[in-house]
């Protein structure tokens, strides 16, 4: 045993002083040292092995078990890829929305589909349109509002409408978040919340304007709305990516698929979050100002043009490694 340990000592202090350097990442050593840990790694191994024949019960085992066990670690330590913070705002969120187009048009559709529909049908059945608006607290009040004069009246108080558009505000926060949360149905949650959410503004809107106050809607629901409903399509479309992965994970494992698409849907819902500071900012210091109808139109439909022209422009996937 003393023999042993004489001749092969060197090599295991050799192998220690490599992991202390690698800091338990290879890839921050030169290449040349990055060969020689493997090749440390292997006879220390071997040399366990003989020693549990030979010896066994030895203190040196134990010793050279943990050496090998730290040894392993970092030897077969997947690389990970880790971005700044600064990466990801620019570049790494808008690839995540733009990676999936496929969630991303469905979730526009269960969206946007219910909002144009009952809109038009608000506008033109407007009696049956404000008692199915009785569903709905936030659609309730849009419909008092709305019919408060009667037909042709367009003297809305702008507090009151104001006031509308801080509780679409913070409801589109709550509707962004409950997406991605109830993702895990297999999607059908999040289609759900799509549907009814996007039903209720196409039925504010669509009451708005069949009360003679079309114009009023625009002012104080298109600055912020229109980026606002963008950015719960990308909600939804982060929802539907948790339950594409329940229902139908491929050739991954489910519990594999589910992590990895829980991990895509999280920093899209990281992003939602932080681009909903802007239009909170706009909903708090430019919708007040009770913008004409083209005025509001151009900053709303600018913003979501800026989120949309980012996401085409910095979305696009990395070049592929040569």
């Amino acid at each position: 045993m003393e023999a042993f340990i004489a001749e092969r000592s060197e090599g295991w202090a050799a192998l220690v002083g490599l992991l202390v350097r690698s800091g338990g990442r290879v890839e921050a050593l030169p290449a040349g040292d990055a060969l020689r840990l493997g090749d440390l790694y292997r006879s220390t191994a071997a040399d366990l092995a003989r020693a549990r024949q030979r010896w066994p019960g030895d203190p040196v085992i134990a010793e050279l078990e943990a050496l090998v066990g730290r040894a392993r670690s970092v030897v077969y330590r997947v690389p990970g890829r880790r971005a700044s913070l600064l990466a990801w705002a620019t570049t790494g969120f808008f690839r995540r929305v733009r990676e999936r187009p496929g969630l991303l048009l469905v979730a526009a559709l269960l969206l946007w589909g219910p909002a144009l529909g009952l809109a038009v049908w608000a506008h033109g059945d407007p009696a049956t349109a404000t008692q199915v608006a009785r569903v709905s607290a936030l659609s309730s009040e849009a419909a008092d509002a709305a019919g408060a004069g009667g037909a042709g009246d367009r003297s809305i108080d702008a507090g009151e409408s104001a006031a509308l558009g801080t509780q679409i505000f913070v409801n589109n926060i709550r509707v962004s978040l409950l997406c991605l949360a109830v993702g895990i149905t297999g999607g059908l949650g999040t289609a759900l919340v799509l549907v009814f959410n996007g039903g209720v503004v196409g039925l504010i809107v669509g009451l708005f304007v069949a009360g003679g106050a079309g114009d009023v809607a625009v002012s104080y629901l298109a600055p912020h709305g229109v980026l606002e409903l963008s950015l719960v399509t990308v909600a939804g479309a982060a929802g539907l990516r948790i339950g594409a992965a329940v229902v139908h994970p491929g050739l991954r494992p489910r519990a594999t698929a589910l992590v990895a698409e829980a991990r895509a849907a999280a920093e899209m819902a990281l992003g939602v979050a932080l681009w909903l500071v802007p239009t909170g900012l706009v909903e708090g210091f430019v919708t007040p100002r009770g913008l004409s109808p083209a005025a509001a139109l151009t900053v709303g439909v600018g913003l979501a043009g800026l989120f949309w022209g980012l996401v085409w422009w910095r979305g696009r996937p990395a070049p592929a490694a040569t």
